[in-house]
């Protein structure tokens, strides 16, 4: 019988299995409110997704003295009192200008890592394993420094810009090394370039400076024989091209509301695995969950023809989500061959 981690290797060699790979993730909210209308609060580990992972994204875990603020490894304050509880927004900026005097990235938590992979590699599950990096590369330089500020930067302070993800391209290569010492079957990075409409930087910025340091960071893990995963939200068509010429493997998020899913599967199916389809914009929120069931079927027979395709929602479903709707997507995913 096949392995879950079998069937996602399987979609990242584009040949069809007896089942897509999925993958249903819910903020921490959505979790609560689901977990409550089914009465069970262990309901996720009943899921069968297909992918485990271990994260790092600067672990916002110290609650400062007013509640609701943490503060990050990278000394990045967080205010989690408004609307996303889940990640929260900038409180401040670390730097108020265009130096890197006076900051030193923080010790890599190591100890806490290898824990972790530890934990990852002998869970007990026959999934797919990654190791990941939330904020990336431009995420976790707007952080330190402020998104206007860094787009302002790349152009008026390019060298600036240059040291900044340079380091933040150095500490990423020790933590991904950290990783590629335990048995895992890829690597994750997050760093959101999009916007509804085109890259927020545009290509010509974003080839400047972000990806040169994709690319190294792509080539350690591929020098090691692992996959690459990439999450960009928004529409980053414009580099597809470039992507898969560094080595990329899955796109994570893939949104309908964004990219015409049939031209862009024909275009780009044979070089790029994608991951997500199911809109947490549009579709989950505000459908009947017949439609939730039609659409999804639609997308899996689109999106899954002959592989590349790992069902997800666009990202973790967020609160605004009716419990029935998350219902209707599970059911589907874990019973593909009476639908499909």
């Amino acid at each position: 019988m096949i392995t879950r981690r079998e069937r996602v290797i399987k979609t990242l060699q584009h040949k069809e299995t007896d089942t897509l790979p999925y993958q249903i993730e819910l903020t921490r909210q959505e979790y609560e409110k689901v977990a409550a209308y089914l009465g069970d609060y262990n309901f996720m580990s009943k899921l069968g997704n297909h992918i485990d992972s271990t994260y790092y994204d600067g672990w916002p875990r110290e609650e400062l003295h007013h509640q609701g603020y943490f503060i990050d490894d990278f000394g990045v304050h967080w205010n989690r009192n408004g609307a996303d509880k889940d990640i929260g927004v900038i409180d401040g900026f670390l730097l108020s200008e265009a130096s890197m005097e006076g900051y030193r990235f923080p010790c890599i938590p190591e100890n806490e890592m290898r824990k972790l992979y530890v934990e990852l590699i002998n869970n007990g599950q026959d999934t797919f394993k990654m190791g990941a990096i939330g904020f990336s590369m431009f995420e976790r330089a707007w952080t330190l420094r402020g998104m206007e500020n860094l787009l302002t930067d790349m152009l008026l302070n390019p060298d600036f810009v240059d040291d900044l993800l340079d380091q933040i391209c150095e500490y990423n290569m020790k933590v991904i090394d950290i990783g590629l010492s335990y048995d895992i079957d890829g690597f994750h990075f997050g760093d959101d370039w999009g916007q509804q409409s085109g890259l927020i930087m545009g290509p010509k910025l974003w080839r400047r400076f972000i990806k040169p340091r994709m690319e190294r960071m792509y080539a350690k893990v591929k020098s090691q024989g692992k996959f690459v995963s990439q999450h960009s939200c928004g529409d980053i068509h414009e580099i597809f091209p470039d992507l898969i010429e560094i080595g990329l493997d899955i796109y994570q998020t893939f949104q309908p509301e964004i990219y015409d899913i049939q031209q862009v599967k024909k275009q780009y199916g044979q070089k790029l695995t994608f991951w997500g389809g199911i809109s947490t914009q549009r579709l989950l929120p505000f459908a009947t969950p017949d439609e939730v069931k039609l659409k999804v079927i639609e997308i899996i027979k689109v999106l899954g023809k002959e592989g590349g395709y790992i069902v997800a929602p666009t990202h973790a479903i967020p609160s605004d989500v009716p419990p029935e709707n998350v219902i209707a997507l599970i059911d589907i995913v874990q019973n593909q061959k009476k639908y499909v």
